[in-house]
């Protein structure tokens, strides 16, 4: 029997997958079977890495030609915490006064659903398309973020698949469905900072070094004066200390050293290396020749990056006013995402479900935002495609 490819009945056999990362949990596999049913070319490459788990993941196409829309997510999920909080269980799919319930269906099985669904209906309508769709999933967004999308890409690449333009099906949306759309991300550089000092009786100071008015000269130097004041489609960036110890718990004893770690959400007036110079710059200069200190600053992948507003973009917001009469904001706020990678091979934009509930207990969303999604997504392979006829 054909599968139903409505995107609630997707959704409900996704969320009935227990993916919790790194396990598949049957979600693959249950992709697989939908999309190879509906003429995709599916392959499901597991890749792996020294001291990490192992990590199925799916790239599928259709067609063969140019444009190239890819569709991007991830089926592995955040554990479900005490599932006795949860109203249902949270690998049930139920449905209660109109809304679904599960670990992922907003993060992000639901989208992963809706981009099924649309694509499905697409190509049923349009079996003469100029052009491929793809889908690239993987099962380790939610974890190390080392045997998944990265890996994938990289596979992908050396199969010479190359693609035009990608959406992501993260939960952009704040408070509604329609609300944004996020057309990049700000990059994230951590750095630790240690002042050396030297151990001793508070009442005997000359014979000690207390490091921590060291390291308060040192934080100073790091937030006297903002980093920038951000750009069009940027904030300003921001550091935050996020952590200060010096492992003391004597009140009678100066520390020999004293900790800190900070984290940057920089935009794109910078790059890992030219923002790791000028905090070097700053603490030299806080430092002067009295503070001995040492800044190690950990390797990152989150680099800032913008998809351009164009005719992409505009595509999907025209859809998204059309199906919701709401005109979404361009938005570059917020965390991290696969997005970093994808935009390595291609122009790539976010939109997806209402993320109010995501990794909570009793993670939901309503079922007509699902239908809508899809409609959504559906509008903008129409508008897509229909360019290149």
């Amino acid at each position: 029997m054909p599968h139903d490819t409505s995107p609630l009945h997707i959704a409900q056999s996704l969320l009935r997958c227990p993916s919790v990362t790194p396990a598949e949990g049957g979600a693959l596999t249950f992709i697989e079977g939908v999309l190879r049913e509906a003429g995709f070319e599916v392959h499901r490459p597991v890749f792996s890495e020294a001291g990490t788990p192992d990590v199925e993941n799916l790239y599928a196409r259709y067609g063969k030609t140019e444009p190239y829309l890819l569709f991007a997510g991830h089926t592995d999920v955040v554990p479900p915490g005490d599932i006795n909080r949860w109203r249902h269980d949270p690998f049930s799919g139920a449905i209660e006064e109109g809304e679904l319930f599960g670990r992922g269906a907003v993060d992000m099985k639901g989208g992963v659903a809706c981009m099924m669904a649309a694509a499905i209906e697409f190509i049923r309508a349009n079996p003469d398309f100029k052009g491929s769709i793809g889908f690239l999933i993987t099962g380790d967004e939610e974890g190390p973020a080392i045997n998944g999308s990265v890996k994938l890409l990289d596979w992908a690449r050396a199969r010479g698949e190359r693609f035009d333009h990608c959406i992501l099906g993260e939960p952009t949306n704040p408070n509604q469905l329609g609300d944004m759309i996020k057309i990049g991300r700000r990059g994230s550089l951590t750095g630790k900072l240690v002042v050396e000092g030297k151990q001793g009786h508070v009442a005997y100071p000359h014979l000690a070094d207390n490091p921590i008015p060291g390291m308060l000269r040192l934080l100073n130097g790091l937030l006297r004066e903002p980093l920038d004041r951000g750009t069009a489609h940027f904030d300003a960036s921001n550091l935050e200390v996020t952590t200060v110890d010096v492992g003391n718990p004597a009140s009678n004893v100066i520390p020999a050293d004293a900790r800190a770690t900070f984290n940057i959400r920089f935009n794109d007036l910078w790059t890992p290396q030219s923002l790791e110079e000028e905090i070097a710059r700053r603490l030299r200069e806080a430092a002067g020749n009295t503070v001995r200190y040492t800044l190690t600053v950990e390797p990152t992948n989150a680099v800032a990056f913008i998809t351009e507003p164009n005719a992409f973009v505009g595509f999907i917001a025209d859809a998204i006013e059309a199906e919701t009469g709401i005109r979404p904001k361009l938005s570059t706020t917020g965390g991290t995402s696969d997005a970093r990678f994808i935009v390595r091979d291609c122009p790539v934009v976010e939109f997806g479900l209402v993320g109010q509930t995501m990794h909570q207990i009793d993670e939901r969303v309503p079922v007509a935002d699902l239908d809508r999604l899809a409609t959504i997504y559906g509008k903008v392979l129409d508008a897509y495609f229909a360019v290149s006829a």
